[in-house]
């Protein structure tokens, strides 16, 4: 399997969180992890930072935002310019998908987590 960098969007050291499972998930997974979250935090050796840091060579951005609060978020992850987007459910933003579509970058409406058990990430 291929490591696919993975920045966590909306990542919470809350371990009720999906974005927190989601993380744990990947690094078991033996994928690199950045997360930026409303907090800094860790979870296990990922740090989780506030600021909008220009990671380099992003795989996947994984999406844990709602859509009411993504709208700051936008130019951020057109910056990064990922290979993918996932949308985990109640993420999904017409909005945000139109600005991906019009930057070539391919969404997926998915879990994370079910793609991650089930060899599909």
């Amino acid at each position: 399997m291929s490591n696919k960098k993975t920045l966590v969007l909306g990542a919470s050291t809350n371990p009720e969180r999906y974005s927190y499972r989601a993380i744990l998930s990947l690094l078991s997974h033996g994928h690199e992890v950045c997360a930026v979250g409303l907090r800094d935090g860790k979870i296990g050796e990922c740090a989780i930072v506030k600021e909008q840091l220009n990671f380099e060579d992003v795989d996947t951005i994984t999406v844990y935002v709602n859509p009411d609060n993504q709208k700051v978020y936008f130019d951020y992850i057109l910056r990064i310019n990922p290979k993918r987007v996932i949308l985990n459910p109640g993420t999904e933003n017409p909005e945000l998908e139109k600005k991906l579509t019009a930057n070539n970058i391919p969404f997926e409406h998915a879990c994370t987590l079910v793609l991650l058990a089930s060899n599909q990430y």
